[in-house]
């Protein structure tokens, strides 16, 4: 996992080619790397925006608002889920548990910063900051 994370912080993501060096490096089969790469979410298997925005999917997000909360993001910035807006600045992504029940809806951004009680408000609140910060 580490190696995986320090590829994706030389490059932003983790390529078919970085999986194969890394499986190489560690000596195991090149697929129990890719396994990993595909479980979790920190791991970015395409480029994705400076700002990725993972909303938690799962039953207490869900019916605390969670999918509510992806379709008004991905409104809001004219993007499918899992998509990237076209100037490279936020994607947009369905995630597992974040682990934070208790908060829902949860999202996580750029796989660090947990943000809680994600109203719409609070999320147009939050990209315009994210959009200040970029400038």
């Amino acid at each position: 996992m580490a190696c995986l994370a320090i590829v994706q912080q030389e490059q932003g993501w983790v390529t078919p080619e970085s999986e194969e060096a890394i499986a190489d490096y560690l000596g195991m089969a090149p697929m129990a790397v890719q396994e990993v790469t595909t479980f979790y979410n920190m791991y970015n298997q395409k480029p994705v925006g400076r700002f990725k925005l993972n909303v938690c999917a799962n039953a207490p997000c869900m019916f605390a608002g969670g999918p509510q909360a992806l379709e008004h993001l991905c409104g809001k910035l004219g993007v499918e889920p899992c998509g990237t807006t076209a100037d490279g600045v936020f994607t947009v992504q369905p995630s597992e548990c974040l682990g934070a029940c208790g908060d829902a809806p949860v999202m996580l951004v750029n796989d660090r910063h947990m943000c809680s009680f994600m109203s719409n408000d609070k999320l147009d609140q939050l990209v315009e900051g994210l959009r200040e910060a970029e400038d």
